[in-house]
Formats: C-alpha cells, sequence, structure tokens
C-alpha cells in the first residue's frame, strides 16, 4: 500500500510486518506520524493496509535488510519521500535457538547481518540529517536477552547486547544536538519469534509473554519523552534485568541457559544425542 505522505511527521519503522514493529508502527500512527515501513515478507501490504486505516499515510518498502541491496532500497525510499524524518524506529531482527555448533553458519550470519550491520548502515546514514536539523529521535530495539550471555542463542544474545552498547554510546555522543537515541529492551514477547527461531520447544518459549502492543506503547513513551532506554515494567524482564546487574558473567550464563533449555519432545530428542 502506498499513499502519498505530506501532512504530519514522519516515521519509519523497520520489522512491522507483525509484532513488536507493527505494533509500533500503530502507536506513531494513533500518536500523529506518517508511516514508512519495512518488512521482508509479503505479509507487509497487509500491514500496511491496516495501518493506513487509522488515518495516516502509510509507504510501505519490501526489502530483505540482512542485504546491502535491501538497506539501500529502503534508504532511496527514505529520499524519496523528500520530507525530514522525525522518528527512526530500528526494530527489525531475527535469532536462531539451538547450540552454537549445531546452528549453521549462514543462520548466524543473517543474525549478525540483520541485528547488527543493518541497525549500523540504516543509523549511519539516517542520523546526519538528524543532527544537521537538530531534531529527531532513535529507537533501537535491543532486549534484556542481550544483558547476560545466552547460552541457547549465542549469537542473538550477543547482538542485542551490541545494540544496547551502540544506543547507549551514540546517545552520549549526541547529548547537546537536539537529538534522542533510546534502547528499547522487551522480555520474552508474544509475537512469532519463538516459532522463527525454533525455540517453540524451550522453557522461555512455553513461558508467559508479554502483549507487544503493550511493549510498543511504552517502547513510543520513552521514545517521545526522550528517554535512554526503556526496559519493560514486567516481573520476568525485571529479575533478569536484577539478575544481570549483579551476578559475575559465568553465573549470568548459566542462569540464562536455564530459559533456554529444550522441554518437552525437544528435550528427550537433545537426551538421545548426547
Amino acid at each position: 500500500m502506498e499513499t502519498d505522505l505530506t501532512v504530519r511527521p514522519l516515521a519509519l519503522v523497520t520489522g512491522a510486518s507483525s509484532g513488536i514493529g507493527l505494533e509500533l508502527a500503530r502507536e506513531l500512527a494513533e500518536r500523529g506520524f506518517d508511516l514508512l515501513v519495512t518488512a521482508e515478507n509479503p505479509e507487509l501490504t497487509l500491514a500496511a493496509d491496516g495501518l493506513a486505516q487509522i488515518g495516516t499515510a502509510v509507504r510501505a518498502v519490501q526489502a530483505d535488510l540482512t542485504t546491502v541491496e535491501g538497506v539501500q532500497t529502503l534508504l532511496d525510499e527514505v529520499t524519496a519521500v523528500g520530507r525530514p524524518l522525525d522518528v527512526a524506529a530500528l526494530n527489525a531482527g531475527r535469532g536462531d535457538g539451538g547450540a552454537f555448533v549445531e546452528i549453521p553458519l549462514e543462520h548466524d550470519l543473517a543474525t549478525v547481518q540483520l541485528n547488527i550491520v543493518a541497525n549500523l548502515r540504516l543509523t549511519k546514514a539516517l542520523l546526519p540529517a538528524m543532527v544537521q536539523r537538530g531534531a529527531g529521535r532513535l529507537l533501537i530495539t535491543s532486549s534484556v536477552a542481550g544483558l547476560m550471555p545466552g547460552p541457547g542463542y549465542a549469537t542473538y544474545a550477543a547482538s542485542k547486547s551490541f545494540l544496547t552498547s551502540f544506543a547507549e554510546a551514540i546517545r552520549h555522543e549526541l547529548k547537546d544536538t537536539g537529538v534522542t537515541v533510546t534502547a528499547l529492551m522487551p522480555g520474552p514477547t508474544d509475537t512469532d519469534f519463538f516459532e522463527r527461531a525454533d525455540m517453540v520447544e524451550t522453557v522461555v518459549g512455553q513461558g508467559s509473554k508479554d502483549d507487544p502492543a503493550d511493549i510498543a506503547r511504552q517502547g513510543v513513551e520513552g521514545l517521545l519523552d526522550g528517554k535512554d532506554k526503556v526496559e519493560v515494567h514486567t516481573v520476568k524482564a525485571r529479575m533478569q534485568s536484577a539478575m544481570a546487574a549483579v551476578l559475575p558473567d559465568a553465573a549470568k550464563a548459566k542462569v540464562h541457559s536455564a530459559f533456554t533449555k529444550p522441554t518437552g519432545e525437544k528435550a528427550e530428542r537433545s537426551e538421545l544425542t548426547d
């Protein structure tokens, strides 16, 4: 779906076809933003149609941000709009569950390309114009998973640790520019992440999860308030944050592995191969 973007402030949301990304886009639309939304899957069109029903103008860009070409396609669309970008919500991400030695290398590289490299490229391209204008807000979706080493999804957790550090560092660099950077740090959330990451049959996959609409609401509120980070205020997320603050790294890894260990048939299969 594509409509003219002409009236309201403009927000970019990546990973906007479902889950937290779609809810971030909805929150921003309801708060008066036109939208430029992107995802790699065709479900983006349906999501954009739904967002347009709110009364916002929506431009949807299907692009694979794990590739240089996909990132450039999105950046070209930002330029084509011809308007300043007031908000950039960099939310797209991926991960794979399982033992590191068993996950195909190309899967780990895809996680690094999307979670780290794409966000780095987009931030590098989008921030200068915001700084020049002296206004703009950047939201980077990290995770409480990045607060501790993450056995069971090692590359994913490490990528989220990078994003948290990255967001905090550039926020400090931009403190006198009028541009703010906010890290959104949800805990386990009711999205299709666990299915796509093959983590449904894990402790965290079987456990309670937060509503992505609640995550998005807190994230957008924190973003617009210019906060440095938004840690979701659920008991599980607070517990993970508290443990990360006091435990040594080896103990953090042990505690975190309890969340990602297999359950049910997956655990039985794992035991048979031990």
